[in-house]
Formats: C-alpha cells, structure tokens, sequence
C-alpha cells in the first residue's frame, strides 16, 4: 500500500501535488475546454470533473490521515478503556462511542469487541452495547466537518506539516498528521464545492438531484456509495459538503446518511468471511442494529427534519439556495446524530435478546468439528492499519499459545515417569499447534512491520516476536527431548524411585510457574509477573544442585539400570533448567531496561 513505502510528510502532500498536477496537465492540453465549456451550455465538465475527482481525493485522504494519527495516538489507550468500561449495557454504549470517537472506525472497534468476546473477556450481550456505541461515534467526523472553517484549512496543512517535519517524537508527528489530515478534509471540502458551483445554475443536474427527495432512492444510494469505499464517515461528510452547495434538501440528506449507517456494515461483513463464529455474529449485530434503525425511522424523515430544524442554527437573513447551503449541513449532521442515538435508547433494552437471535442465526459448531481447526484466534487483519492495536492483539496470540504449552508442561513429567507411548505421542502432537500459532504471529508481526511505526512500536514488535519464538522453543524441548526420553524409558524399562518422582515433579512444578508467569507478563505487560519469574533464578539453581545432588547418591546405590536411569534423569534436569532459561527470556521482554541484565 501506498502509506507503507511513503514517509508521512510525503503521504500527506502527494494528493495535492497529483491534483495540482492534474490540473495542470488538463488546462495545458485542453486550453480551450477549460475556458469556454465542452457544451452548449457553457459548461466546463471536464475541468468541473478534473476539480470534483481532485477534490474528493484530497477529502478522502485527509480523513485517512487524520484517522491514521488518531489511532497512533490513542489507539492503545483505547483497547484498555474498552477493555474495562463494559460492565454494563450502558457503559458498553458509553464506551464503545467513545473509542470509535477517537479512531473513527466502527470496524476496528468490532474487531476489538471480536476479540474480547473470543478471550471471554465480554460477552456478547456486552458487545451489543459497544457496537451501538460505536455507530454514536462515528457521528462525530459528520459535526467536523459540518462545521465548514475551510478558510482555515491552509493553515492547519502548513502548521500539521511542519509538526511532521520538525518534530523529532513520534508523538508529535502524529498530532501533526492529525492536524494536516483534518486540514486536507476541509480543504478538500473547499475544492469539491468550487467545482460544483457552476451546476448551481444547470437545471438537469438540479432535475437529478431532486429525484433523491425520494427517502428509499436516497437510502439505496447512499447504501451502495458507502459499501463502495468502505467509509460512512466519509460518505456523509461528502453529503454534506453537496448540502452546502444547496443541491440536495434536508430530507434528502436525512436518507443519505441513513443509507451510509447500512452501506458501512458492508465493511464488517466482509472482514468476518472465513472467520469465527464470534466475528460473524458481531458482525450481524451491527447489520440487524443499523438496518433496524432504517426501518423504524425511514416513514418519520419528515418528523426528524423539524426536529433537526428547531434545533440547529437558521440564517432568517438569507434565502433560496443561499439559505438552504448555509442551515442544511449542520442539519444533516445533527440528523445522523439524532438517528444513531435514538436508536441505542430503543434498542438498548433489547441486547439480550439481540444477542440470542444472533446466536440463533449463527449456532456454534459441534466440538468434533472445532476440534479438527487449529488457527490463531485474535490476529486479525482489519486491525493492521492501527499498529498499537494489532500488537496488543499479538499479545492474546501469545497468551492463547502459551495455554497449549503450558498443558504441555504439566503433561510431560507424569508421562516420562509412567506414561505410556500413547500419552507420549498427544503431548508431542500439542507442539505441532504450538508451531502453527507461532507460525502465525510471526507472520501477523512481519505485516504490522510494513505499516508506518514509532520507535517504541517497533521495539515492542522485535520484544514480542522474541517471545513468541522463546516460547516455541520451550515446546520444542517438550517434543525433541522430554518426549523423547519418556521412550527411552519405557524402551530401557527404567523404573523411577518414589523419591526421584518428588524432585523431578518438584523441580517441573517450578518451571511451569514460570513459564505460566512469563507468559502472563508479556501478555498482559505484567512487571511484576516478569519479576516473579526473574527473582525464581535462586530457587531453579537450588532446586537444580538439590536434584543434581540427589542423582549423585542414586548413582551409587544398588538399583537396576542405575546408570541408564542417571543420565535419564540429569536429562530431564538440565532440560528443565533450559525451559527456565526461556521463560526468564520471554520475562525480561517487558522489563524496564535496568532489570534486563538480571
């Protein structure tokens, strides 16, 4: 993708350069057509096209940007906020507006809620709430750019530019990328209304424009329009910006944003084919939730345009098309406004049972059949574009790996000890889906690392891939050694005395708690876990002389096998001391860098 390859301050000025070039290159190969008009009417429509298209390219990319610099800044302090704010349907709402306020996407915001439903960190009864919050959200980018302050567009381009350039945080970067990418919006707004001024006075176009007076022609265009680019805050701001030229009414513009609520389900829907059943079912709850809303609202258009009317800013001084450019887009913004929180406060009593037709629709699978998949469970590719995110997505994969090692771990030593080669060969299989995870979020990080990322995004990246891999070998060793000396038991006929027995599943308990520790600080971005793990080195190298200590007296006792079993068990010994050595790895990834040498 193009922001991959560009650095910020050449991802922001290209739109302008290719439309002043644009520009350019049209008026100096059709001087004639961009002067005196291709019809007998005098119009210049292929200027007028050259600006429109230019304009919304500028418009489009500006929101781009602006929501690109929104998520670098506040994307990770988003997830957490979502994370604990949902103990209820109405701090679910609350929440789920107040995140999608800030990295204006209700889809990365339902991936999100995917997520936790799928760690069982919400349910889905919870998420319905968070998902209707979200839709409230959106609406904020329709009062931006409702606002119309294109003069000072310019200006904030060149202040946002020279935070990107200047700046040396990457902090700073982003709030100019913010800036800059709100002053393209504008001054894409500007551009685009310049260029449709002339049909002000072209009675087709007016002809065509009033054909979308008819609710359900609005509803369907807007519908396909916003499904097209995947944007319904840029399909209402674009609305808006045809509101402020007069070309469309009121009730008109009221059905165009209707139409974009439903075309931005197009979105979620299809970001879930192919996944869980959790994804879809959030997925449908955003589509029965928004075209609901449409159907109960699509016969009172009219009651909602006096309502909008009584309550938005009027210009008594102007009139006609003036007058209808001037009240119409704080209108249609307070109406999208109005629309998505009505719709919460009547669906809100109902997320229960929202949730159980959903589950209807969408049963789960029998376990026979879930039990043959395995696959990453968090890694999704919607959430890319917001890296903060994507990583903390990563940490659940680790988390959701480190379940299957840690069955592992606690299978391994009854197994070695007594187990036969049945129990052997399903603890040696559970290393294949450790290595299909693995597989997975190594691959999930080497896509974060091609989007635009801060200098602590990056280490954070090279610290989780670290983990994970620490974590891949620690199965590895169950599979390659641990099982492997389990046959060498049962091959050699190896008994293992009662008191050996309690130092190795000693010395095993310990390493587990380790590694379940390590696991739990890189996936939580627990210090404090991390320094459980660290501060056990003492105890592992005591329980190690201890174990070794005890091997050296059995050696010389009167036992069968003894020398079999000898170096049997100082395997099983120094293997386990490995595990730690893993574990304590994966812990210092989170650790400050002061305790990292410990």
């Amino acid at each position: 993708m193009l922001k991959t390859h560009l650095n910020p301050c050449t991802r922001v000025t290209l739109p302008l350069t290719l439309y002043a070039l644009g520009t350019w290159l049209y008026t100096l190969a059709w001087p004639t057509l961009a002067a005196t008009g291709d019809d007998a009417g005098g119009m210049a429509w292929g200027m007028m096209t050259v600006e429109l298209l230019g304009g919304l390219a500028i418009f489009l990319f500006g929101m781009l940007q602006m929501e690109e610099g929104l998520k670098a800044v506040a994307g990770e302090r988003m997830k957490g906020i979502l994370a604990k704010l949902t103990v209820n349907r109405f701090m679910g709402v609350g929440t789920g507006a107040l995140v999608t306020a800030v990295i204006q996407s209700s889809s990365v915001t339902t991936v999100l809620v995917v997520g936790f439903i799928s760690a069982g960190l919400m349910t889905l009864s919870q998420s319905v709430g968070v998902i209707m919050g979200a839709n409230i959200g959106t609406t904020i980018t329709a009062q931006i750019v409702a606002f119309k302050i294109t003069k000072a567009a310019l200006g904030m381009i060149a202040v946002g530019f020279a935070m990107l350039f200047i700046a040396r945080s990457d902090r700073t970067k982003h709030y100019g990328e913010m800036l800059m990418g709100l002053g393209m919006v504008f001054f894409g707004m500007h551009v685009m209304s310049e260029a449709m001024e002339p049909l002000r006075s072209y009675q087709p176009f007016l002809d065509l424009m009033k054909s979308m007076d008819n609710p359900l022609v609005g509803v369907l265009i807007a519908t396909a329009f916003t499904a097209l680019i995947q944007s319904s805050s840029a399909s209402t701001g674009i609305v808006i910006v045809m509101a402020g030229q007069g070309f469309i009414s009121l009730q008109a513009g009221i059905a165009l944003a209707f139409g974009a609520n439903i075309g931005t389900c197009a979105t979620a829907l299809l970001a879930v084919i192919g996944k869980p059943r959790e994804a879809v079912r959030a997925a449908l709850v955003h589509l029965a939730f928004n075209v609901g809303g449409v159907l109960i609202w699509l016969p009172f258009i009219g009651f909602i345009a006096d309502l909008v009317t009584a309550i938005s800013p009027s210009y008594p001084n102007l009139s006609g098309v003036d007058r209808l450019a001037a009240e119409t887009p704080r209108q249609i913004a307070n109406a999208h406004t109005f629309f998505n929180i009505a719709n919460t406060l009547i669906f809100i009593w109902f997320t229960t049972q929202i949730a159980r037709f959903v589950e209807w629709l969408v049963p789960d699978k029998p376990l026979a059949e879930e039990a043959v998949i395995v696959r990453t469970r968090y890694l999704q590719d919607e959430l890319l574009s917001a890296p903060s995110l994507a990583l903390d997505q990563v940490r659940m994969e680790i988390m959701h790996m480190g379940e299957t090692v840690n069955a592992m771990l606690q299978g391994i030593m009854p197994a070695i000890i007594g187990g036969d080669r049945k129990v052997l060969e399903e603890i040696r299989q559970m290393d294949d889906t450790v290595d299909i995870l693995h597989a997975g979020i190594i691959d999930y990080l080497a896509k974060i690392s091609k989007q635009p990322l801060g200098d602590e995004q990056t280490r954070e990246l090279m610290q989780l891939m670290e983990a994970a891999s620490n974590l891949e070998n620690i199965g590895d060793i169950v599979e390659t050694n641990l099982v492997v000396l389990g046959h060498d038991r049962i091959r050699d006929k190896i008994q293992v005395g009662e008191s050996t027995q309690q130092v190795l599943n000693g010395f095993q308990a310990a390493i587990t708690k380790a590694v379940a520790a390590a696991v739990q600080a890189v996936g939580q971005r627990n210090e404090r876990a991390g320094q459980v793990v660290i501060g056990m080195k003492n105890e592992i190298n005591r329980i190690a002389d201890s174990a070794a200590a005890h091997e050296a007296r059995r050696l010389v006792a009167e036992e069968p096998n003894r020398i079999a079993a000898y170096t049997m068990e100082i395997e099983i010994i120094e293997k386990q001391k490995r595990i730690y050595y893993f574990a304590k790895r994966m812990a210092k990834t989170v650790m400050p860098a002061v305790l990292q040498g410990q």
